[in-house]
């Protein structure tokens, strides 16, 4: 797991990247070369913290989720009520900058590979910001993630619409959601697979 202020402040040095195209580019290219160490994700690595989220969580085991709508990757809105009101919703907040992500992607990736089309939306949401999209995307298609992937961005007051309000202060962050919205499990750092898999299996079989 990584702090969320570790986050945004490679995130501003990177934005300064993103002025130039050349050098964004070799950001990019920086960024894809990651995927040959994904076994490096499976080490003890500190966790990626994110600036704010620290206050009381919204999204415990039990409680309603917050609803959100926020742009995937390729710029298509993405409605949380509208996904949930139809199926249970797997979500992760991830960022690219944190080692252990990617595992949990992977574990994701499974999932979704496993429950395609039986009433589960398997979705990640970045917290890596909206300047990054084209870099998130680029990512994605590299390892060849089918899931939806999601871009988290600040509000007029500052705030990250998604992750503040889910009280995320660590990426990885997982949670399962049920129909309507209610939070049934909240895992922060490195999932274990079976029991993930005990609590899906069991949440279709309602």
């Amino acid at each position: 797991m990584i702090r969320r202020s570790a986050v945004r402040e490679r995130r501003s040095a990177v934005n300064v990247l993103m002025d130039a195209r050349l050098l964004a580019f070799t950001a990019i290219l920086s960024l894809l070369s990651l995927s040959a160490g994904a076994v490096a994700a499976e080490r003890e690595t500190p966790p990626l913290a994110v600036h704010g989220g620290e206050g009381t969580r919204l999204a415990e085991p039990g409680m309603i989720a917050p609803d959100f709508t926020v742009l995937d990757v390729e710029g298509h809105p993405f409605r949380l009520s509208e996904e949930v009101s139809r199926k249970p919703v797997l979500l992760l907040f991830w960022s690219v900058f944190c080692d252990p992500c990617r595992a949990e992607m992977a574990t994701l990736q499974k999932a979704h590979d496993k429950y395609a089309g039986r009433d589960l939306t398997v979705a990640a949401v970045a917290v890596d910001g909206a300047p990054l999209r084209n870099i998130i995307g680029a990512f994605v298609r590299q390892e060849g993630y089918t899931f939806k992937v999601l871009v988290d961005e600040l509000d007029a007051t500052g705030k990250w619409k998604v992750a503040d309000a889910y009280g995320v202060a660590f990426t990885p962050t997982l949670l399962l959601l049920e129909k309507g919205r209610k939070v049934l499990l909240r895992r922060g750092g490195k999932s274990r697979e079976d029991e993930l898999e005990r609590a899906v299996s069991s949440l279709l079989k309602k």
